[in-house]
């Protein structure tokens, strides 16, 4: 439990134990409970009807006619609570799991031993900062009203904190899908990987952040797309 405050406060000294005793359970149990109960709750609270017509609004594409059709196929709303616990449960073993390769294929480049156990700790352990905004959600979707976009309530993310796009904005994924926390876990990944390695800022750097350019590029492409 000393590393979960130390990760906040002293992060050097969280990961110069880590080094020595890599873990990984705890932040990883944190962030799925969370998450799951964040998601879980959002399914139980939101007037399902409104949601499905909510999340079809951002497919300007579709006629009332296929959207009322589409709404017949969508699982019932007690099923889609489940669902999407469980989707965030096995996704969120999947990313740890397929993170923790990257970083053990990293050492392995960089010629920096790296173990599976510490892999996995690095996969998970900066992650703690993003738990602050999971817990703002949580509070949100507790205060919420039924006709609430699950998007409004990342309070720490771009959009809504600094943009409100619309749903069919070609930027709306990429607004909705960075938090302002995400840097902090950027630098404890760095952080983390220097403190294992002994390496330069210049490497550790590169480590952490080579996954994130890879994805925002991406969807950074994806959005001057359409």
């Amino acid at each position: 439990m000393s590393t979960l405050i130390d990760i906040f406060l002293q992060p050097g000294k969280a990961f110069a134990e880590l080094r020595e005793r890599p873990s990984f359970l705890l932040p990883l149990a944190l962030s799925l409970v969370l998450s799951g109960a964040m998601t879980f709750l959002y399914f139980k609270h939101v007037d399902y009807d409104w949601y499905l017509g909510h999340m079809f609004s951002a497919k300007p594409d579709l006629t009332a006619k296929e959207i009322a059709t589409a709404k017949t196929t969508m699982p019932p709303a007690a099923f889609m609570s489940w669902l999407s616990l469980a989707g965030v449960l096995i996704g969120g073993v999947l990313l740890t799991l397929l993170m923790g390769v990257y970083y053990l294929l990293a050492g392995k480049v960089a010629g920096k031993a790296v173990s599976f156990r510490h892999a996995l700790a690095l996969s998970t352990w900066p992650q703690m900062p993003t738990l602050l905004g999971v817990i703002v959600a949580l509070v949100g979707v507790l205060t919420m009203t039924p006709r609430t976009p699950l998007e409004s309530l990342t309070l720490l993310n771009l959009d809504p904190l600094l943009f409100q796009l619309p749903m069919d904005d070609r930027w709306s994924s990429l607004a909705k899908g960075f938090s302002l926390l995400t840097p902090w876990t950027w630098f404890l990944t760095a952080l983390g990987w220097k403190t294992w390695g002994r390496t330069g800022w210049g490497q550790a750097a590169t480590v952490a952040l080579l996954p994130w350019v890879v994805v925002y590029a991406g969807m950074t492409a994806w959005a001057l797309a359409q």
